[in-house]
């Protein structure tokens, strides 16, 4: 249903799991589990699975706590996108790996569910994709002490408010690690 011509693949895209981002996130080991099955299943369909890194100034190239945590391992031969903003779209090659594999859906996971996964998704919407959050592989901190709600109702409500999201010749949706297909045709 993608707006994008000629995409019918759907692409794995893993946002920013990296040592410093998930050191203290919600349910850190259950959703790097979900995000390692998510990467053999893709991997296993010949999907392909999509890498985000961001730096800044307090997450630096380079750095321990930029690095990949190393229960995820990303094979040479997969993508590895750098950015700077939320969105992994914004000044950022992602629009042509996914344009040269023929991709017009994303599955997404990763960190942080309040900031560079909400972006993304919004991001890939308009920009023509159909894009499917997983659920329960996706992850956010503790940020209570500056008026959020708790890690657990912030990913809740992305997982509730996501199933709904229309668009014009676009799908989204919300669907759970088990549930997850990559045929662009499908729901999860």
């Amino acid at each position: 249903m993608t707006t994008l011509p000629d995409r019918p693949n759907s692409a794995l895209l893993i946002i920013d799991v990296q040592n410093q981002v998930v050191e203290g996130a919600h349910n850190r080991d259950a959703v790097l589990a979900n995000i390692n099955t998510l990467v053999d299943r893709a991997r296993a369909q010949n999907v392909p699975v999509v890498w985000v890194q961001h730096s800044s100034d307090e997450l630096k190239t380079g750095s321990a706590g930029w690095e990949y945590v190393p229960e995820l391992v990303r094979r040479d031969s997969e993508p590895l996108v750098h950015k700077e903003y939320g969105d992994s779209f914004e000044a950022t090659e992602l629009e042509d790996v996914l344009a040269e594999r023929g991709v017009g859906r994303l599955v997404v996971t990763g960190a942080q569910t309040d900031a560079c996964v909400r972006s993304t998704l919004h991001g890939g919407m308009v920009r023509g994709y159909d894009v499917t959050l997983v659920g329960d592989a996706h992850t956010t901190e503790d940020l209570t002490k500056y008026g959020a709600p708790k890690p657990a109702e912030v990913i809740a409500h992305t997982n509730l408010y996501w199933q709904f999201q229309t668009a014009p010749g676009r799908k989204a949706g919300t669907v759970s690690t088990a549930d997850v297909t990559f045929a662009a045709a499908d729901e999860g």
